[in-house]
């Protein structure tokens, strides 16, 4: 068995992030091949458990509980697929410097016995809680293994230390409690672990960006009048999993009058000559998720549609040629318009218009950018983070409007995009 996770096996290396910034960042094929060094994933487990090793020390905490399917897969790297995202099934338990243990839906703790050689066999268990309610909290799930969590972090030497838990159910914080766990907020450990990518994660997010690349020039073959929204989403979808994607989490398919407000969803709408139409692909390859926009015209386009396209180019490329380590968050926000400048009566309506997120296992993760946030609560800008530049701009024709989103990687020296389908300009898909 290979104890490359092993608490006494992991050593301050494994917190170097192994960068290499090149002239361009690579997007490797799949396959894993032997005559290029592609992802390394030892190497990727052991940087992400020590990365939570050092955020746990310098915290509160001694330990941390676990519910959060980003969470577990980034301490103990097992997966069980995207069935498991809001079932609250599975838990995982880090204590001091112990390995990590993970409670699993029933046979996968006996898979992950036999195949994650990383970590320890008797820390792979099989349990589960409630379910979301499912399981009645009177059948006693929860405080059999609230006990059993409280004697492991006793037995770890950490019973007197607050335990960082990310969320749970309402029961479970009630069961911890009445075993005089200390529960405080293990969610902000566990984004300040995250934050940092190192080389084989910004090459994952790279890899899971080049897929979206495909998709949109199929999407800029296929959109023309008569197609629907839903068929656009339903190719988008056939391609992505032919790709190997393990999770196309949603597609935004957003057209003509439907661009203003922005509904963020998608309908059965036929697609019309001059609709301006916007998309969003929203999907992971081996857990590293895509958040990527494009907006599209269809045969022609209007002065005030172009107009809108111009204007949300101008901001986008402002806030990106803003990104370098050390800026903070605020002098980003600060390029983007106010939310009443929109024609929004304040910043919280037009929250998510105008925005960065960090990209990583979870859609969300830091920095968050936004007016509504940053303006007062401004963070740190930090070579090996990786987010999302989005903005929107409305049309004065009252209806259209145009959406850009591009993916960045933080460099030593600034930023790479990694969202390559051509949006310098306003795309014309089959122009008349």
């Amino acid at each position: 068995m290979s104890r490359a996770l092993m608490p006494n096996m992991l050593t301050p290396q494994d917190l170097e992030p192994n960068w290499e910034w090149r002239e361009r960042l690579p997007a490797w094929g799949h396959t894993s091949v032997d005559f290029e060094r592609r992802i390394d994933h030892d190497r990727l487990r052991r940087y992400r458990l020590a990365r939570t090793r050092q955020s746990l020390q310098n915290s509160q905490a001694g330990s941390l509980l676990l519910f959060d399917v980003n969470n577990i897969r980034y301490v103990t790297a097992t997966k069980i697929g995207e069935w498991e995202r809001d079932k609250m099934c599975r838990f995982c338990l880090l204590t001091g410097d112990d390995s990590p243990y993970v409670w699993d839906f029933g046979s996968a703790a006996v898979h992950h016995k036999r195949h994650s050689d990383w970590l320890e066999p008797d820390h792979c268990l099989a349990g589960v809680v409630g379910m979301r309610g499912t399981i009645p909290p009177d059948f006693g799930l929860m405080q059999k293994y609230a006990k059993m969590i409280a004697q492991l972090i006793k037995d770890a030497g950490m019973a007197n230390m607050p335990v960082g838990v990310d969320y749970a159910e309402t029961a479970m914080f009630h069961a911890l409690k009445e075993e005089g766990i200390n529960v405080v907020d293990g969610q902000q450990i566990m984004l300040a672990a995250r934050e940092i990518k190192n080389w084989d994660e910004i090459q994952l997010l790279t890899q899971a960006a080049s897929m979206v690349d495909g998709v949109y020039h199929m999407i800029y073959e296929e959109l023309k009048p008569g197609v629907r929204e839903n068929d656009i989403v339903a190719l988008s979808n056939k391609m992505l999993y032919e790709m190997g994607s393990d999770d196309v989490e949603a597609i935004n398919a957003i057209s003509g009058e439907r661009c203003n407000p922005h509904p963020h969803n998608f309908t059965d709408r036929l697609i019309r000559p001059g609709d301006q139409a916007f998309f969003d692909i929203l999907q992971s390859y081996q857990g590293y998720r895509t958040c990527y926009y494009r907006t599209f015209n269809v045969g022609r386009a209007t002065p005030s549609q172009n107009d809108a396209y111009v204007k949300a180019r101008e901001w986008i490329d402002a806030s990106i040629a803003m990104i370098k380590p050390g800026v903070t968050t605020d002098k980003v926000a600060e390029v983007w318009p106010t939310a009443e400048s929109l024609g929004f009566p304040n910043e919280d309506a037009a929250f998510g218009l105008q925005f960065g997120h960090g990209l990583g296992l979870a859609l969300h993760e830091r920095p968050i950018i936004s007016r509504a946030i940053s303006l007062d609560h401004p963070m740190e800008i930090k070579t090996g983070m990786v987010f999302a530049l989005e903005t929107y701009c409305p049309a004065t024709d009252g209806y259209s409007a145009a959406r850009i989103e591009e993916e960045v990687v933080v460099t030593e020296t600034g930023c790479e995009v990694i969202s390559l389908f051509p949006a310098e300009e306003l795309p014309i898909a089959n122009r008349y």
